[in-house]
């Protein structure tokens, strides 16, 4: 069984939006998601998260704290995977497509209400993304 890391960044502006991107793989139907990608050799979940965002959005970013951790197996294709998921804050950057993989097609604020109506590559995650908004 292949064992998959990533990390996943959650921001929130001043009018309670979540920062999303739109990804797709060639051939994929693009859905949205927040800022996240696979954890390279050597990193930290910390470190994966501050690159993908910047890879994703160019925007630099502090973590200020971890906020989930979701796991489990896709039993059909032989993989575990484990994601932990942290709530940043913005620090220099301004929304830039960088995404060395060219998966990323848009970037925007998306509110809570907004979220819940589009197509999300991870539907769960509108729980965690809920679940932070309410701290």
């Amino acid at each position: 069984m292949f064992n998959w890391q990533g990390a996943a960044g959650i921001c929130i502006n001043e009018k309670q939006e979540v920062l999303m991107v739109l990804q797709a793989a060639p051939g994929e139907e693009k859905q949205w998601t927040v800022p996240s990608g696979t954890m390279e050799d050597g990193e930290t979940f910390e470190e994966c998260c501050i690159r993908e965002f910047w890879e994703e959005t160019g925007f630099n970013i502090r973590i200020t704290e971890k906020v989930h951790n979701k796991n489990g197996i896709i039993s059909e294709h032989k993989i575990s995977y484990n994601v932990e998921y942290f709530l940043v804050e913005i620090m220099s950057g301004e929304i830039t497509i960088q995404d060395p993989d060219e998966f990323i097609h848009e970037i925007a604020w998306k509110s809570i209400e907004e979220i819940a109506t589009l197509p999300l590559a991870y539907p769960e995650d509108i729980h965690i993304i809920e679940q932070v908004l309410k701290n």
